[in-house]
């Protein structure tokens, strides 16, 4: 039997800003005009895909310039991780964390299946409602820590939270970054169609937990089978030697849930990102340290011993953004998505929505951002959906699912990358984890996806 070895993160990286080059070589440069709609969105217009009469030459070297470039275009994620490292440094040095996980010992000892399903529905059902993902980054060692001691491992834990938030992505509910994007671009009702995903709903995750609660076991019952077994965890406590939960530890926990309150509010009401996340966890970082007494300067080395462990973490989550921006300065990208959308057509309404999946699920691989993907893709697939009577909602639910599912995948999402990372999980096991879930997934979403035009879904 030959085994494929899939080469570290960083050369697969490589080899796809070589690929992503080479194609800019090779396939015509074009464009699609764009216009910037009353709301102040850049949307395409479909049919006004043109070839250009230049086509950009990128030089070898392109390779070397685009990784500061793409460093700096994803500085506002690279960032929030090396903080995010930083605040995780301080909290565990507070102890809070070990006394939390010890506590959850105590009530999940026996019951990993009821952590690992309440555990990915809490994440799926946060993502299908208001878009969380890169806010999970702070929930990541805590999870792994509590894998680890229940005698499960790394995967185990990103199950749990990345395939978790993956499924509510794929059938969001309310998500304002992509679900209603998606719809406002393609003008019907704001999160109209909502019985059929949540018909979709508990099949998919059954799917996916039955996926991840199966791997569990098997590690459970022969720590030999994790796909992590020749990689040397780092240490993490016994059972018994977790501390208790003292009263300073509860007023950081307070302080947590806290947070997690106003950045809920934050998202909703005011539209947070990036930059107000990062200073309200940098702002409670300070809040655990005055609480638990640490001394200023013991409080900055365990910032920056944090913030360090995540350097690579951080590197990788530029090198993903290159690939997408290599295609971008060739002027590629709007030439790959036109000939994609070609063949929805052609194929009739059950398999042109099937291949409509197929495209949202490969245009993920460049495009990784769900709210970029709709302004991209949606104003093309409409009204190739309109002439082969697939259904506007139907596309919707198309890019949806290619969206969602298929962030649990590429490597070009730097929150997969981010995660990852903070777990310490290589993207090549993961890979080997996911990729038959993304495989029956996929395959349920085409079922869904013809269902949905027999039953002429609006």
């Amino acid at each position: 039997m030959i085994k494929i070895k899939i080469p570290h993160t960083l050369v697969l990286m490589l080899y796809m800003m070589i690929a992503a080059l080479i194609l800019t070589w090779v396939i015509p440069a074009g464009e699609f005009q764009r216009t910037v709609n009353d709301i102040g969105q850049t949307v395409v217009q479909p049919g006004t895909y043109s070839v250009l009469e230049k086509q950009p030459l990128l030089s070898p070297l392109t390779l070397l310039t685009v990784i500061p470039q793409a460093l700096g275009d994803a500085q506002a994620v690279i960032f929030f991780v090396l903080l995010i490292g930083g605040v995780m440094g301080i909290l565990r040095a507070t102890g809070m964390l070990d006394a939390l996980i010890g506590l959850l010992l105590k009530k999940f000892a026996d019951k990993t299946g009821l952590l690992i399903l309440g555990g990915m529905l809490t994440f799926g059902i946060f993502s299908a409602l208001i878009g969380v993902a890169e806010e999970y980054l702070i929930f990541v060692a805590m999870l792994v820590a509590l894998c680890r001691a229940l005698k499960l491992d790394g995967i185990t834990a990103m199950g749990i939270l990345i395939v978790g938030y993956g499924i509510g992505y794929g059938l969001s509910l309310f998500n304002p970054f992509t679900l209603l994007i998606a719809q406002a671009v393609a003008e019907v009702p704001p999160a109209s169609g909502l019985w059929y995903r949540l018909v979709l709903w508990p099949i998919l995750f059954g799917i996916a937990f039955h996926h991840v609660y199966g791997y569990a076991k098997r590690v459970a019952a022969d720590p030999a089978a994790s796909l992590l077994a020749d990689i040397t965890p780092a240490k993490t406590n016994e059972q018994d030697d977790y501390p208790a939960l003292n009263g300073r530890h509860k007023i950081i926990l307070l302080g947590f849930v806290a947070v997690l309150g106003v950045l809920i509010w934050g998202i909703k009401v005011h539209g947070w990102y990036l930059v107000e996340l990062s200073a309200l966890f940098l702002g409670f970082g300070l809040f655990a340290a005055l609480v638990a007494k640490m001394g200023a300067s013991d409080a900055a080395n365990k910032f920056i011993e944090g913030a360090a462990e995540l350097t690579a973490t951080a590197l990788l989550i530029g090198f993903a953004r290159s690939i997408a921006m290599i295609m971008e300065q060739g002027q590629v990208l709007d030439t790959v998505i036109y000939y994609l959308a070609m063949p929805v057509e052609a194929f009739g309404a059950h398999f042109g929505a099937v291949s409509m999946l197929i495209i949202q699920s490969i245009l993920n691989l460049f495009i990784p951002s769900g709210s970029g993907q709709a302004f991209v893709t949606m104003p093309i697939m409409v009204p190739i959906a309109d002439t082969a009577g697939i259904g506007r909602q139907i596309a919707v639910l198309a890019f949806q699912m290619g969206d969602g599912l298929m962030n649990m995948i590429v490597p070009t999402n730097p929150v997969l990358m981010g995660i990852l990372g903070l777990a310490g999980v290589p993207y090549e096991r993961w890979f080997k984890f996911v990729a038959p879930l993304m495989l029956k997934l996929l395959f349920a979403c085409a079922i869904a996806m013809i269902v949905a035009v027999a039953i002429g879904y609006q």
